[in-house]
């Protein structure tokens, strides 16, 4: 179901973020190096530096023609890919910016991090229309609901915090896992939120109530990523653990697993984030190990 392809080298660093191109044809990554790379699906080769950075990259997102570039300084980079110039440095966070997500049908996004807070953008002029305290320490990941009327935070507290699109009303607070919550997905069928913790557990959260329909001892450590194929019923989790696990998304079994201690290819390191390429052909993963692994997916 998923075969290792080719593994992309040249970071120099341990790798955080990653991103897919406008045209589906290839993918950024970034990290704690000087740079945000681009790289292409079709020759499995580096392609080049878009923008440098000054600090550590923590979260890339990419809506349209802009890409948006969380550094650990608190600053995000507003990157236009088509004239291939910087639009905008935005300044509000005080401490390293962990998670970006657009919210299209309000013409919004929105970022949150380590000081806690979370910051409502305007995608129109880059003004920072809204922004309020979460918690006193760490939110760790966004997720915005398939009808983008609600919100999900992932926070260190071990709590997720459910939020109104419309007025960022607080309408849940979920007491979820033991540990930090470092992940969080909704379901593209809209039936269902996930959410990975550091105690290693998958929760599955039933919509529209948030009533736990399931729960998985899915890794060893941390779950820092959890990403659905864009049109198989199947989700893919990474883990600190160094292992990546293929699941089925309406019954939650596990139909795969890629580490070196199951002698498969694998990564030799946390592996940090994941990403589905545009049209499902490939699952892109990295990490720790400074490795960009590349992985075809045959349903």
């Amino acid at each position: 179901m998923l075969k290792h392809l080719h593994t992309l080298s040249g970071h120099q660093n341990p790798i955080y973020a990653l991103a897919n191109t406008a045209d589906g044809k290839g993918f950024y990554s970034a990290g704690n190096d000087k740079g945000v790379v681009e790289w292409s699906l079709e020759t499995m080769a580096f392609v080049k530096v878009v923008v440098p950075v000054q600090t550590s990259v923590y979260a890339l997102h990419r809506y349209e023609n802009l890409l948006f570039i969380a550094q650990r300084s608190g600053s995000i980079l507003v990157y236009d890919l088509e004239a291939s110039s910087l639009v905008t440095t935005l300044m509000h966070h005080s401490k390293a910016v962990f998670d970006i997500k657009t919210i299209p049908s309000k013409q919004e996004f929105i970022s949150t991090g380590e000081d806690g807070t979370l910051a409502v953008w305007s995608l129109k002029d880059f003004s920072r229309l809204y922004s309020f305290p979460v918690i006193t320490n760490t939110v760790r990941s966004i997720a915005v609901s398939r009808d983008e009327t609600e919100v999900a935070l992932g926070c260190k507290d071990s709590m997720i915090r459910i939020y109104n699109s419309s007025d960022y009303g607080l309408v849940k607070e979920l007491a979820a896992h033991k540990m930090p919550v470092t992940s969080l997905q909704y379901s593209p069928d809209g039936r269902c939120l996930i959410s990975g913790g550091r105690d290693a557990q998958l929760k599955v959260w039933g919509l529209p109530d948030y009533e736990v329909v399931n729960n998985i001892a899915a890794h060893m450590f941390s779950v820092y990523a959890i990403a659905y194929h864009p049109t198989a019923p199947y989700f893919a989790t990474c883990s600190q653990d160094k292992s990546i696990k293929l699941w089925g998304a309406d019954d939650f079994k596990l139909y795969k697993i890629l580490s070196l201690e199951k002698n498969t290819e694998g990564h030799f390191h946390s592996i940090n984030k994941l990403i589905w390429s545009t049209d499902g052909k490939y699952l892109i993963s990295t990490g720790d190990d400074r490795q960009v692994m590349v992985w075809r997916f045959d349903s």
